[in-house]
């Protein structure tokens, strides 16, 4: 059985009164783990207040207060693919993401997660990631090193002084002339959970958009021999990332931070990112399928560091694949 080094954390919601238990909570917040599981982690001392101390049945439910759990699987996917580290130093660690590993523990992913994947090779457990980006999007990503000064960094990206941009290959229209937009709108979340929507009210999401270089209309399709696969990916069959029809380059640079923010915009403006399977409509998902991954690369950082005042900037090693 795979189980979590570091705990995951859940925030109890307001609900109305009488407040359900700490159980009832987790089993409706995670349907997909049964009442059962979740009585025998609490019993066996592995679900925890904020303050670290294990829950009981008798605890009461807090609105506002956090709850940390050890996630558990059976069977966790394996993720052949490689991280890279590519600056660190006393406050912070900037690294290279690969496709289809996530940042931290989620859905069936435990150990196999950058976090996990860099605590190990530093060994430092107190390693925390100060932003992060989806499972399926390549590219770089700034940990704090320890917790000490962890809250500026933090401060950074809540208060807009990072500066991020991405590359994406997606759909082209041939009738499209524009160049640039600014995308300006409200993300909310969607249905089913993991997807995020378009909605109407006050706008909390903006994006700039520029095309870079128009591909043509013949498909893609990218030979890469080992050396070179393993080299860039890791590991990755021979043949990858296709896509047919009209395709473009495009430099993506998000204003604000909203879940899934990229993939909507280019999806709303009928350009989406090649092998999204979110979006514009949902597909099925293949955890052994990496033959294509979703096009789309978290390219560059730039900073001021708020601990030694210098400008900091950070490119990422990984490549569309066209």
């Amino acid at each position: 059985m795979a189980i979590a080094n570091s705990p995951s954390t859940v925030t109890m919601p307001n609900a109305s009164i009488p407040h359900p238990s700490i159980l009832a909570f987790l089993v409706k917040r995670f349907p997909q783990i049964s009442g059962e599981i979740w009585q025998q982690r609490i019993d066996q001392g592995k679900v925890l207040t904020g303050d670290g101390l294990p829950i009981s049945t008798l605890t009461a439910y807090t609105p506002g207060q956090k709850i940390h759990y050890f996630r558990e699987r059976d069977q966790e996917p394996a993720i052949p693919f490689t991280e890279s580290i590519l600056f660190q130093n006393e406050e912070i660690l900037v690294a290279c993401k690969p496709h289809f590993l996530p940042v931290i523990p989620g859905g069936p992913y435990i150990n196999e997660c950058l976090l996990n994947r860099l605590q190990m090779k530093t060994g430092n457990p107190d390693l925390a990631p100060i932003n992060r980006i989806d499972r399926e999007t390549a590219g770089l990503v700034l940990f704090s090193v320890k917790k000490e000064n962890r809250g500026l960094y933090h401060d950074l990206f809540m208060h807009g002084k990072v500066k991020k941009t991405y590359q994406a290959l997606c759909q082209y229209p041939q009738a499209q002339q524009q160049r640039q937009w600014l995308i300006e709108n409200r993300i909310e979340r969607g249905s089913p959970w993991f997807r995020m929507k378009i909605a109407a009210g006050t706008i909390n999401s903006r994006s700039q958009i520029e095309l870079l270089e128009t591909i043509g209309s013949a498909p893609i399709k990218v030979e890469l021999n080992k050396t070179s696969a393993a080299a860039e990916f890791g590991s990755m069959p021979a043949s990858v990332g296709r896509a047919r029809g009209d395709s473009a380059r495009f430099q993506l640079t998000p204003i604000t931070g909203k879940k899934h923010q990229l993939r909507l915009h280019m999806s709303g403006l009928g350009m989406g990112i090649i092998n999204d399977r979110y979006y514009p409509d949902l597909q099925p998902e293949d955890d052994d399928d990496f033959d294509n991954p979703l096009q789309l690369v978290a390219q560059t950082l730039q900073f001021r560091d708020p601990v030694t005042g210098r400008r900091m900037e950070f490119r990422s090693e990984r490549k569309l694949l066209w």
